[in-house]
């Protein structure tokens, strides 16, 4: 029976084969479906340490070329100016910063180039340890706490790697030696703002970050990791507004603070006078203009006040009026796949430094030429030749100095 049946077997499938025009094998069989898994993969919760990034930059510097006086020096700016010096980092930082949650900003940053002392270099130091609390979605109202720079004055509140000028200007940073003190501010800056100061960060013009439209604050008023001498709380307001014309960005800006400083024990020299209680008035008002480098870029400030200063003619420290500023012009090019940016940058102070010994009086005026070349994003140097007179006066002292000299600087971005 079986036999009979297969000639019959063999007409039906010849017959379907010719129907379909193929054979029937394994190869040209439909694509079976992968069985769809009725548990779905969830993804483990991202931790806060996922959230953060860490970054810096590094200055290396040598500052004695074509020099015509080594006795000439800046206390504040850069301590490698002047004799007995030679290659050094200026600074070399590590910030770790990042979103923890939606409303929380941390900012931490060190400086493994600090001085523990004239002859002990390169130690970790903190320069920045504060926390941003978002009151609102838009990130428009924020809550700063912790060791930040204070919001007086544009050149001190822009980062140096985007500085232009080696050092900050006498008149401006004397006001908050390393810009920086322990406190709490309040910030406000519009969304619109903040993307329009983003923009500026994102296209290398020599911003100074978001520091909000409007600032207010409380801060100790002795600076960046000093402790606190007396029962006073430094005030401090900042008003700037960033707006474009055409394809130009202007910004203005004024800022104000007041406060008691109080000067430390061993910053006295045996035999000089001073307040009982060590304690002075210390105030300042400032106004900023800053026009961005689209390609021609002008930065100019210039403050008023008094604080704490030695007096020479009667060997006493009092509270006496300060006063001075500085301009900086500059144009930006593209070279190459990179950019130069020459600039020049005049400056002058007639005040104290009252973080120094006795907060000598200054009267100095200093002339800047010099640009810098960014080749690639990771590597800046800048050629600055200075043309400097300095003048200070302590209970020891009456220091005047000028002269001329070429510096150079490596800037190391990762």
């Amino acid at each position: 029976m079986l036999l009979r049946l297969l000639p019959v077997a063999f007409a039906l499938t010849c017959a379907f084969q010719s129907a379909v025009g193929q054979t029937v094998t394994p190869d040209t069989l439909p694509p079976q479906k992968t069985p769809v898994s009725t548990t779905s993969t969830v993804l483990p919760p991202s931790k806060w340490y996922d959230k953060i990034g860490l970054r810096g930059y590094a200055q290396f510097r040598y500052n004695r070329l074509l020099e015509t006086n080594p006795d000439l020096k800046c206390e504040q700016c850069d301590k490698s100016i002047g004799k007995g010096q030679s290659f050094a980092f200026r600074r070399a930082r590590l910030v770790l910063s990042g979103d923890v949650h939606k409303r929380f900003f941390v900012y931490i940053q060190f400086d493994y180039s600090a001085d523990a002392s004239a002859t002990s270099k390169h130690f970790l130091q903190v320069r920045d340890a504060y926390f941003d609390y978002v009151f609102d979605k838009k990130k428009e109202y924020r809550l700063r706490f912790g060791q930040s720079k204070v919001p007086f004055g544009f050149e001190n509140l822009q980062s140096s790697s985007n500085r232009l000028p080696l050092d900050r200007s006498d008149a401006l940073n004397s006001a908050a030696a390393n810009e920086r003190d322990f406190g709490a501010f309040f910030m406000y800056a519009p969304a619109k703002i903040r993307e329009l100061i983003k923009n500026v960060s994102n296209d290398a013009l020599k911003g100074s970050n978001d520091y909000g439209v409007f600032a207010f604050g409380l801060y100790n008023g002795q600076t960046a990791n000093k402790p606190e001498l007396n029962d006073y709380l430094h005030a401090v307001a900042r008003l700037s507004y960033p707006f474009k014309i055409g394809t130009q960005i202007i910004e203005p800006g004024v800022q104000a603070y007041s406060g008691k400083f109080s000067l430390a024990k061993d910053q006295l020299s045996p035999g000089a006078k001073a307040a009982a209680d060590l304690t002075y008035t210390d105030r300042r008002m400032a106004g900023s203009l800053v026009l961005y480098p689209q390609p021609f870029g002008i930065l100019a400030e210039y403050n008023v006040g008094e604080s704490p200063s030695f007096d020479a003619a009667i060997d006493s420290i009092r509270v006496q009026k300060l006063k001075g500023g500085f301009v900086t012009a500059s144009y930006r090019s593209k070279l190459g796949k990179g950019f130069i940016m020459p600039y020049a940058r005049y400056q002058v102070y007639d005040g104290a430094k009252k973080h120094e010994l006795d907060a000598r009086r200054y009267d100095m005026n200093e002339l800047e030429l010099g640009f810098e070349w960014q080749p690639i994003k990771n590597l800046e140097v800048t050629l600055a030749y200075v043309i400097s007179q300095r003048k200070y006066s302590d209970f020891k002292t009456d220091y005047d100095e000028k002269g001329n000299f070429l510096r150079i600087q490596m800037q190391a971005n990762y």
